[in-house]
């Protein structure tokens, strides 16, 4: 059992739990994952390691509130407790070692490039940090990540910050010509259109990619996706891949393909009872069977 410390809403249907998992926090590197099952019979969903404090033993995970799942998970309360977390999954970013890099984050994105953000700016790399939202209740991680760099905010509808999308402001970061990578997490339209502006620049880019996962071993073959016209897993070849050699159009049609049944499973949701199953009554004895 993993006990939840404390519970943090970051925007309307964001929540930041801190966790108990001193293993992972140890050893986990940005861009790393786990496999977070709430109680008996809870569904099995990969979450990105925010934050780690190895020396508290406890992991940060933000989770969107979308589905039965994720929304069973974000009602977690100090006191509570997570079932099973394995982990770290998955292959760590690959870093640059200097210059300048952008971590570009749309929505519940910003928290999977925010310790990407955190290592390079560790390492010595300038980070510029672009990070948006549709208003600015959905803009979060902003103070986290101006302790690694500037930080560019921008909503889409001009409520705080640069109005407009993210692109826009990267495309002024670009054509300052002093980019040496580009990390994007976010929506796969968001992600897509970071890969066409980037390629024009020639600028090498990272985006990770939210596949659909079950096992997380790369058994189950659910999170396969196209990189360069070849069949990778996510779970285990990534989940970051090159943005320039990712067919966007098959991840975002993988990604439809349990919408109905999640819906049906949000509508149907009833409370997630973790514990034991009480042991069954003995049954009567008579005489003759004694």
């Amino acid at each position: 059992m993993h006990p939840i410390l404390s519970s943090t809403q970051l925007s309307p249907n964001v929540w930041r739990l801190v966790v108990e998992s001193p293993r992972i926090a140890e050893i986990r590197e940005p861009g790393q994952f786990v496999i977070v099952r709430r109680g008996p019979g809870a569904e099995r969903i990969p979450l990105t390691i925010a934050d780690a404090d190895a020396a508290a033993g406890t992991i940060s995970l933000v989770i969107q509130s979308v589905g039965k799942s994720t929304t069973d998970l974000v009602e977690l309360q100090p006191g509570d407790a997570i079932r099973d977390i394995a982990g770290p999954l998955g292959r760590p970013t690959e870093l640059i070692e200097s210059g300048h890099a952008v971590c570009v984050g749309g929505g519940v994105g910003t928290a999977v490039v925010y310790p990407i953000a955190q290592e390079l700016q560790r390492r010595g790399v300038a980070v510029t940090s672009i990070i948006g939202g549709r208003s600015r209740e959905w803009v979060i991680l902003e103070d986290e990540l101006r302790a690694a760099g500037e930080v560019v905010t921008c909503t889409d509808d001009g409520s705080y910050g640069r109005p407009g999308f993210v692109t826009d402001a990267l495309r002024d970061a670009l054509d300052a010509g002093n980019v040496d990578a580009v990390y994007a997490v976010g929506p796969v339209p968001m992600m897509r259109a970071v890969s066409e502006l980037t390629r024009g620049y020639k600028v090498p880019t990272v985006v990770s990619l939210n596949a659909i996962m079950v096992d997380g071993t790369g058994m189950c073959g659910g999170c396969r996706v196209s990189i360069d016209g070849e069949t990778r897993y996510a779970c285990v070849d990534g989940p970051e891949f090159d943005a320039h050699l990712v067919d966007f159009a098959a991840l975002a049609d993988r990604l439809q393909t349990y919408r109905p049944f999640e819906q049906q499973a949000l509508e149907r949701r009833e409370a997630c009872k973790v514990g034991l199953r009480k042991p069954a009554a003995p049954a009567a004895t008579t005489e003759a069977s004694r």
